[in-house]
């Protein structure tokens, strides 16, 4: 789950991070009144989306009067902000951030996150703030530094001397940031987020470290121990199709492909993806069942990937192990008969009950192609679409 700008900020400064102060505003009069706390010649008006490249599109944008600022939120608000991260429709704006204008003298990058290679946390630093790190990684990558913390020895005071030297920060500046890598080190393992991004941490022209930026991500399995955390989502930016799946307990992804998969298990999901690329269509969804799912739950799936209109064909890839094969089956052939499926289904079965749910679907009357494996099951589906 991420949250807006402007919560990333509250909840670092509740942790005691180096914050500049603002305000949240959901229409322009509302900016306006508010702007009234904030000190300076300088204000900054951020839309808050869940999306990188604001800048880009037009959405971070510096005034220097309350007209300006009025005219740019009055801009920005209740329309659609396109960046390069969140494709042609955009997002719509509800809510600007307005902040105080900040003297920089450098811009430097910062991130915590979870490394999947090593299982660890991992520290990402650059002295290239202010721009994609995707794009410092791809150029120069030698300008970024990554440094892991061991969960048996926890973090030290030599993570943030590494860390600062790898951001050339010196002297006072230097303990500051030591003071930083712990803040937002016991933020990331307290709230189990699962990514912390600061772009840019700038050095001010006083001498100060400022989290001039933060984007926080947080690990979704971990919600229910962080109910002030859960409070903090915003339907708004996510894929209503991903909300309702999140309603039955349904891993789901929305992509732009033509046929839907429902599975169960990840890595089966993934394969299932891959191997209907292999044959020349694409996924139109990613959607792992689970391993105890239910007749109501496999229901909720399988009229989940038909809400998608650009759905053609639907391949069912199940290997029951915990997940009974019958009660796939009778998932199917519910969803099937209520939504009145009009596009070819493809279903390969495999495990538990296997042969009474391979009974069920023969017996129910709906027109369903079986399928011998996971290579006969993407052929069939790809064919079905009409996909040479």
């Amino acid at each position: 789950m991420n949250i807006h700008e402007y919560q990333a900020k509250d909840l670092l400064k509740a942790f005691g991070a180096p914050v500049g102060n603002g305000v949240v505003a959901t229409t322009a009069d509302e900016a306006v009144e508010k702007a009234k706390a904030l000190n300076g010649d300088v204000l900054v008006v951020k839309a808050q989306i869940h999306a990188g490249g604001r800048g880009k599109g037009g959405g971070v944008k510096i005034v220097k009067t309350i007209q300006e600022m009025h005219a740019e939120a009055d801009r920005m608000l209740g329309k659609p902000l396109i960046t390069p991260q969140t494709g042609p429709k955009g997002r719509i704006v509800r809510s600007v951030f307005v902040a105080e204008g900040t003297a920089i003298d450098r811009e430097l990058y910062l991130s915590l996150l979870v490394d999947r290679a090593t299982g660890r946390i991992a520290f990402v630093a650059s002295t290239e703030g202010g721009v994609n790190i995707e794009e410092v990684a791809a150029e120069t990558p030698e300008k970024i530094t990554t440094v892991d913390v061991d969960p048996a020895s926890g973090l030290s005071g030599f993570h943030g001397r590494v860390i600062a030297d790898a951001l050339e920060l010196k002297g006072d500046l230097a303990k500051q940031c030591g003071k930083l890598i712990k803040t937002l080190y016991t933020l990331f393992v307290e709230k189990d987020a699962s990514l912390i991004e600061i772009n840019p941490l700038v050095v001010t022209k006083d001498g100060q470290l400022e989290c001039l930026d933060a984007k926080i991500g947080f690990e979704d399995n971990a919600l229910f121990r962080h109910p002030d955390i859960e409070a903090l989502r915003d339907i708004h930016e996510e894929d209503p199709a991903e909300v309702e799946a999140s309603k039955h307990d349904l891993s789901y992804v929305k992509l732009d492909g033509n046929i839907g998969c429902m599975v169960n298990g990840a890595g089966l999901a993934m394969a299932t993806m891959d191997i209907i690329k292999y044959y020349g269509a694409e996924p139109a969804n990613f959607l792992d069942v689970g391993g105890g799912a239910t007749t109501e739950k496999v229901t909720a799936a399988f009229k989940l990937i038909l809400s998608d209109p650009n759905v053609k064909g639907v391949l069912v890839n199940i290997f029951g192990g915990i997940m009974r094969c019958d009660t796939i089956a009778e998932g199917i052939i519910a969803a099937a008969k209520e939504t009145n499926i009009g596009v070819p289904l493809v279903v390969r079965l495999e495990g538990t009950n296997v042969e009474r749910g391979k009974e069920l679907l023969s017996q129910s009357g709906l027109d369903i192609i079986p399928a011998d494996d996971l290579d006969d099951a993407a052929k069939k589906a790809v064919a079905a679409i009409g996909v040479a």
